[in-house]
C-alpha cells in the first residue's frame, strides 16, 4: 500500500468531506431511497433510479476517502526548511516569456487545485521543480506545450 504525502490542511479536508458524505448525504440520499420507493413501480421511475445512482455515487466517494485517509502520511510543513524545492514548499516563479508572476504551493495529490496555488507533487510543473533552488530556470512541458520558469523565491510554513 503506497504511502500518500499530504498536508495537515489537506488532511483535514479529507477528513471533513468523510465525514459530510457519511453523516449528511449518506442519511439524506437514504430518505430520498424511501420517497421514491413509496411512489409505487420501480422499474419505471425516475427518482428511485436517481437516488440509486447518488448512492452508488456517494459510497464510492466513501470507499475512495477512508482508502486515502488509511494511506495518508501527514507532512507538517511549518517544521520544514531549506533553499531547495521539496513537498511542501511556497514556490513564486516568474514566466520568461510574460513576466506574469506566479505562486504555487507542492501538496498531495488529493489536495491539488491549481486555481488555489496549490499543486500535486506528481504534477509535471511540481517534478520539474523538485530539488531547484532561487535562481534557477525551469523548463516545464505540459499539455499546453513548453514553458520556462525563473525560480525566485522559495517560502515554508502551513
Amino acid at each position: 500500500m503506497d504511502k500518500l504525502p499530504i498536508t495537515a490542511r489537506g488532511y483535514a479536508a479529507l477528513e471533513e468531506e468523510l465525514k459530510q458524505r457519511q453523516q449528511v448525504e449518506r442519511p439524506r440520499i437514504i430518505q430520498a431511497i424511501s420517497e421514491a420507493r413509496a411512489l409505487g413501480d420501480l422499474s419505471e421511475n425516475a427518482e428511485y433510479h436517481a437516488a440509486k445512482e447518488a448512492q452508488s455515487h456517494n459510497e464510492g466517494r466513501v470507499l475512495e476517502l477512508e482508502s486515502m485517509i488509511a494511506r495518508a502520511e501527514i507532512i507538517d510543513t511549518s517544521k520544514l526548511s531549506g533553499s531547495k524545492i521539496k513537498f511542501g514548499a511556497r514556490v513564486k516563479l516568474v514566466d520568461e516569456d510574460t513576466e506574469e508572476e506566479k505562486t504555487y504551493q507542492l501538496v498531495g495529490e488529493p489536495e491539488a487545485d491549481v486555481r488555489e496555488g496549490r499543486v500535486s507533487i506528481s504534477s509535471p510543473i511540481a517534478r520539474a521543480l523538485i530539488g531547484k533552488m532561487v535562481g534557477d530556470t525551469v523548463e516545464v512541458t505540459t499539455p499546453g506545450g513548453g514553458k520556462s520558469y525563473e525560480v525566485v523565491a522559495v517560502e515554508w510554513g502551513a
